[in-house]
């Protein structure tokens, strides 16, 4: 779940920002991190962080109410809405970041998204937005409409469709895993073409497997990222201006944020609860 707050209090250092303009925090507050880091604006590869390490004193609790450096807050495109842009600075980024890094922006490409959740719909949309061709790739077709004909894909693959893993063997530019439970590489690893990129999301915390020869004999590579710098969250916004990217939400006020974990549990959000706090009755939660 995401949150959003009016910025009253503009630092003349902050780029890019004037008086009575939106500003969001994103997920990233505050980041023990290198000076090489801090030059590249690479925080969000910092290997110290809150709830990670107790090497630093934290300016932010895990409620992320806080005091944040102002250099993790971005400026809102004007005409999107502070509900909509909540996503975009964790799941949007999340996914625009290695399509950046690596290389993977040019139109043309072929990609899939593992899994559709609040991370892979927005996999989905950013990728289309591109002009990549994106299928969807599940163990079941439960979504399958809903892939298609709301997000946009271009196809849709269950992974235990043996003939049709076959068929499309070999073929994928990259694939984007948003799987956050164990499950075997070996499928995805096989519809990657030459030089082809496996894209890892889920934060697994067991070991994953997979044989060797898949990975060298067309030269793949297995690899992941974590979120994104605040340079590519707010170039990610101005992308998402631009193409219409807008993320499926649910707004919910403060009173009803224990229902939502309850919901969220279960996988009963299409695809990311939003808590409207300067809209909610705080004095009587």
């Amino acid at each position: 779940m995401r949150w959003w707050v009016r910025w009253w209090r503009l630092d003349r250092k902050l780029p890019n920002s004037r008086k009575g303009m939106w500003l969001e925090l994103g997920v990233w507050s505050v980041a023990a991190t290198t000076a090489a880091l801090a030059m590249r604006r690479l925080s969000n590869t910092a290997t110290k962080r809150y709830g990670l390490t107790t090497t630093f004193t934290p300016t932010v609790n895990q409620l992320k109410v806080a005091s944040p450096t102002q250099w993790f807050v971005v400026s809102i495109p004007e005409g999107m809405s502070p509900e909509q842009v909540a996503p975009l600075l964790c799941a949007g980024v999340t996914v625009y970041s290695p399509l950046n890094h690596f290389g993977l922006k040019g139109s043309g490409l072929k990609g899939g998204i593992l899994g559709l959740g609040g991370v892979g719909h927005m996999g989905v949309l950013i990728a289309k937005a591109m002009g990549h061709h994106v299928t969807v790739i599940s163990s079941s077709d439960k979504k399958k409409e809903e892939a298609l004909d709301v997000l946009g894909a271009d196809d849709y693959l269950i992974s235990s469709d043996v003939n049709r893993m076959q068929e499309l063997a070999d073929s994928f530019d990259y694939i984007i895993d948003t799987v956050p439970v164990h499950h075997p590489l070996e499928p995805s690893l096989s519809l990657l073409k030459l030089d082809g990129k496996l894209i890892i999301m889920g934060v697994i915390n067991v070991p994953l497997q997979f044989v060797s020869p898949l990975l060298m004999l067309g030269r793949k590579t297995i690899t992941g990222t974590f979120i994104g710098s605040m340079k590519e969250t707010q170039e990610m916004l101005e992308f998402c201006k631009e193409k219409g990217v807008r993320s499926t939400i649910e707004v919910v006020k403060m009173d009803y944020v224990n229902t939502a974990m309850e919901r969220l549990a279960k996988n009963d959000v299409r695809y990311r609860f939003v808590v409207d706090v300067a809209g909610s009755d705080l004095q009587n939660e």
